[in-house]
């Protein structure tokens, strides 16, 4: 269920009225799109990497970061909140169909995937430790070539996809692109290749030749990063990132990354959106935590008694929200439909 409810969270627009605009659902399955091609190409296990890409994002609540910023803020006193560990707290503990134990029947490598995609986790939050002390996940090591590919694949899909949703929103114009000189240098070669096709078709090919460019890049250094590793507990013991961009395409990528920051995520019309979803989200916390019967009935009756635990019951419940039922939700309690909240 919880994988299904991505298809109404925030990706880069808040709760979009277009069609069209990437969702955390549609965003998940661009990335394992991404990752299976890399996995297939450097003969790794493709079913491992396609489940990370499709599972990394399932402990996102509503709104994206503007919700988890919101929720982190609410749990300050109670250990906080952290995307990552609750994508491991919804497959290890929410999502229980079996009758026989907590969780879903997920193998060692998936978990240990999905919490250390990014690197080893020195320091993990109260979420992660307590999964961690029931079932070790090994925190302090690099995880899996596969998990490194599900990170850099998340990376590919985000920075070009998010420039196709700048683009069709009219946040982003081709002449801010051009400011990034490896992107002005890519928009060249496909004026150049198709002289008489219209703007708009361009851009999307900009746009998969990107991808297709990051890609290359990440298979060729790669594979000079991992040759001569011949088991998986040598990949877990190397110290350091083996499967990733070249130096040269991750300077690229940081600067793509600044620029999006700048002009599309930081842009005051998505700063405006953002502060109001936050707003949702903490209204609904003090709600619930003032009064527990304005929840479904199942949450209310297994909401524990005293915090930390009735905190994090209550985080629980508002992270797995979509978009759309915080804002609901928010309505029913307070009798006024949140305003502002989408700008596309």
């Amino acid at each position: 269920m919880s994988f299904r409810r991505l298809k109404s969270k925030t990706q880069v627009f808040i709760a979009p009225d277009g069609d069209h605009y990437r969702t955390r659902l549609t965003h998940s399955i661009e990335v394992a799109q991404i990752g299976r091609v890399l996995a297939r190409a450097l003969g790794l296990d493709e079913d491992l990497t396609e489940a990370l890409c499709l599972a990394h994002d399932l402990g996102h609540p509503p709104f994206g970061h503007a919700g988890e910023a919101a929720l982190s803020e609410a749990m300050a006193r109670h250990g906080g909140f952290c995307h990552n560990a609750q994508a491991l707290r919804t497959v290890m503990r929410l999502e229980s169909p079996y009758p026989e134990h907590e969780g879903l029947n997920l193998t060692w490598d998936l978990l240990e995937g999905l919490a250390k995609h990014n690197g080893p986790v020195i320091a993990p939050n109260w979420a992660l430790a307590e999964l961690d002390r029931d079932f070790p996940l090994d925190l302090g090591t690099w995880p899996s070539l596969e998990a490194q590919i599900a990170a850099v694949a998340d990376d590919i899909a985000y920075d070009n996809h998010d420039i196709d949703d700048g683009l069709r929103a009219g946040f982003l114009q081709l002449e801010d692109l051009m400011e990034l000189p490896f992107l002005a240098g890519q928009w060249r070669m496909v004026e150049k290749r198709f002289p008489r096709a219209d703007r708009e078709r361009l851009l999307r090919e900009l746009v998969r030749d990107q991808i297709g460019l990051m890609v290359n890049d990440v298979l060729e250094h790669s594979r000079a990063q991992t040759e001569g590793f011949k088991s998986v507990a040598a990949i877990r013991d190397a110290g350091r990132q083996l499967a990733g961009f070249s130096p040269e395409m991750q300077e690229n990528e940081r600067a793509l990354k600044a620029f999006m920051y700048e002009k599309l995520y930081y842009h005051p019309e998505q700063v405006a959106a953002a502060e109001r979803a936050r707003d949702v989200v903490a209204r609904l916390f003090a709600a619930y935590s003032q009064d527990a019967s304005l929840m479904p009935e199942d949450w209310h009756a297994r909401l524990p008694d005293h915090d930390p635990a009735r905190s994090r019951t209550i985080a629980d419940f508002i992270a797995g929200m979509s978009d759309r039922f915080a804002i609901r939700a928010c309505e029913e309690i307070y009798g006024e439909r949140p305003g502002g909240l989408t700008n596309v």
